[in-house]
């Protein structure tokens, strides 16, 4: 049965809607997991830390996707909900090439400046050359999963998040075949599992706008238009929190690594991918939720629906707070045996990252409820409040915890940096979920 952005939702309906996007969240997270475990295990520990290096500025440019699909998604379901549906089809359509051009040209910038930016990241020497050879890879790559990224939005509002996971799924079993062959059959080393990564990102960014070119039985279809830089400049505002928090996790992540090579070396920065790479995995069911859960908020305020705004805000809390405590859980629980999958093979960097790992999974118990906090402001189209939480959640609480926790308790003040920001970051949502209350009337 086909769930509509108009229906009510309970529990089981809400829980079934979101399912697809929560799935290809976490398909996402896992097959560059699978580009960490076979460098890691097949390339060695000095590949794999040049990969973590670079990686946040990869994921920094990613994050222009991140905005204008979730700020345009918004934008494009409440149109929808209004009943505008050529209009919205207008504005998807606009998006979706903007940020094709401005991701080429930005993607070429990066890719004659990789070897400044690696060495602006501490890399030198052996480091330094396997930074820039994946890094020239994946910026010529980004303008594909910059795609990648905002159809992930798109399909949920286009009513098919059924499909966006079988993109997610095509290109997660794209990257780790291709993982396999190209890095232990062939034995290309870091630019094979580069070369992987780009190409699954190709299934994911290219085949969708062939999907949506053509006729289909989706509320979207590329049409022609025009651009209309108000509404491109309304998606980027009203996105910019699901950036800023995107572009901080980046900065943060170089933040941690510079710390890490003071204090540990390689095997610090090396244990730090490790964790962010399980992390992924755990926050991509947040992250998954509010991808599919917003459209649906958007809509029902779009079209005055009051009570099931009400209904989604009240559901949503219960589960990111349950969500939250069973992922904390898990994380203890499994915390050995997922370590082990990247650093089984060294002693010293499995015990250090198995400490690390307990101690900033705490973070799990605050970071669902944040997530999907500045998620739902980005639904009501009120872009303000959603950055200000993701921007005091991802980079102002963390830079100081980071910059100020080390000092206190060494190598735990690093693990921990993310548990006080999110502690900070959620009473901050609180405060804006009561001062909003009258405005939107969710509860």
């Amino acid at each position: 049965m086909r769930i509509q952005l108009s229906d009510h939702f309970t529990y089981r309906r809400l829980l079934r809607f979101v399912a697809s996007p929560v799935l290809m969240m976490v398909c996402t997270s896992l097959y560059g997991i699978v580009d960490g475990f076979f460098v890691s295990n097949y390339v060695g520990k000095a590949p794999f830390a040049a990969v973590n290096l670079i990686m946040p500025v990869l994921m920094g440019m990613g994050t222009i996707g991140f905005m204008v699909g979730t700020g345009g998604s918004a934008l494009v379901s409440v149109k929808l909900g209004e009943g505008e549906r050529e209009l919205a089809n207008r504005y998807f359509s606009m998006l979706i090439y903007a940020a094709g051009a401005v991701s080429a040209v930005l993607s070429a910038l990066c890719f004659f400046f990789t070897p400044a930016i690696s060495r602006a990241l501490g890399a030198e020497g052996e480091l330094l050359g396997y930074c820039v050879l994946y890094g020239r890879i994946l910026f010529a790559a980004e303008p594909v999963f910059i795609l990648q990224n905002m159809f992930q939005n798109f399909f949920v509002t286009a009513e098919k998040p059924g499909l966006s996971l079988k993109m997610s799924v095509a290109s997660g079993l794209t990257n780790m075949v291709l993982d396999y062959l190209f890095i232990a059959v062939f034995g290309w080393g870091i630019a094979g599992a580069a070369i992987a990564t780009a190409l699954g990102q190709a299934v994911g960014g290219i085949v969708p706008v062939f999907y949506f070119a053509h006729k289909n039985d989706s509320l979207l279809r590329l049409t022609k238009t025009g651009l209309e830089r108000r509404v491109l400049l309304l998606a980027c505002m009203n996105g910019s929190s699901e950036m800023v928090s995107n572009l901080s996790m980046s900065v943060i992540n170089i933040l941690y690594n510079i710390w890490l090579m003071r204090l540990a070396g390689e095997d610090g920065v090396a244990a730090y991918g490790i964790i962010m790479y399980v992390n992924f995995v755990f926050q991509a069911v947040f992250i998954g939720y509010t991808i599919g859960g917003a459209p649906v908020v958007s809509y029902h305020y779009g079209a005055g629906g009051q009570a099931e705004l009400q209904n989604l805000f009240r559901k949503s809390l219960v589960l990111m707070c349950a969500g939250g405590i069973g992922m904390t859980l898990l994380a203890e629980l499994f915390n050995v045996p997922l370590v082990r999958i990247f650093a089984g093979y060294d002693p010293g960097l499995f015990a250090m990252t198995c400490h690390g790992f307990r101690l900033y999974a705490l973070a799990f118990m605050m970071m669902g409820v944040n997530i999907w906090g500045s998620a739902f402001f980005t639904a009501l189209n009120n872009g303000v409040v959603s950055a200000a939480i993701s921007f005091l959640r991802t980079l102002v609480f963390q830079i100081a915890a980071v910059m100020v926790l080390p000092f206190i308790w060494g190598m735990d003040g690093i693990w921990l940096a993310i548990v006080a920001a999110e502690v900070l970051a959620l009473l901050v949502t609180v405060l804006f979920f009561v001062r909003e209350r009258s405005r939107y009337q969710y509860w």
